[in-house]
């Protein structure tokens, strides 16, 4: 691999950071499940209570659902899942940011910046993954698509958008120079 990377400096950068970034990936994702396992039960006072923005009404292939890129219907955990999701998504980025900002990328720029940045696109992702989960689970749950088959489409859909995101926004916030005033 030495041989490799003196050769393709730039490319065996990408390899490393993309490896170690998956599998820091992975291990979070891994921890937010875990969380979500207990964390429902915690706010289950909420659990009859709707929360959606915007909760458009819609009608696609038939199914009726509330299109909303914040927040549950009761149907899919209401208040309480959407506290718990949240929840385990700002644990879990609490764990991701140091790991990606320390190893993966060795970043020693401002701190703030970063955070801001990395924030930003954990907002970015938990917007484009609930906009997708008001219409996947509907969908799924009408037309009987076994669990097993719904778990990998949600985790597919979710999790590579949440690491294209993601990657992207840190190989941009831990980049060299990012925040220095020039």
């Amino acid at each position: 691999m030495s041989n490799f990377a003196e050769k393709h400096p730039k490319a065996a950068q990408w390899i490393r950071e993309g490896g170690l970034f998956l599998v820091f990936s992975y291990v979070v994702t891994f921890l937010k499940y875990l969380m979500l396992q207990f964390l429902p039960s915690l706010f289950s006072a909420y659990a009859n209570v709707g929360w959606t923005w915007p909760g458009i009404p819609v009608t696609l292939f038939g199914v009726e659902f509330e299109l909303a890129v914040l927040g549950n219907t009761v149907a899919a955990g209401g208040l309480a899942f959407t506290l718990a999701n949240y929840t385990s998504i700002f644990l879990g980025e609490c764990v991701n940011f140091p790991l990606q900002r320390n190893v993966t990328f060795k970043s020693h720029g401002p701190l703030v910046p970063q955070i801001l940045g990395h924030l930003a696109g954990t907002i970015a992702v938990m917007l484009v993954m609930n906009l997708f989960t008001c219409v996947w689970n509907p969908l799924a749950s009408h037309f009987g698509i076994p669990d097993f088959l719904f778990n990998i489409v949600t985790t597919v859909v979710t999790g590579g958008v949440a690491m294209v995101i993601i990657f992207a926004v840190d190989k941009t916030i831990f980049a060299p120079g990012f925040g220095e005033k020039g």
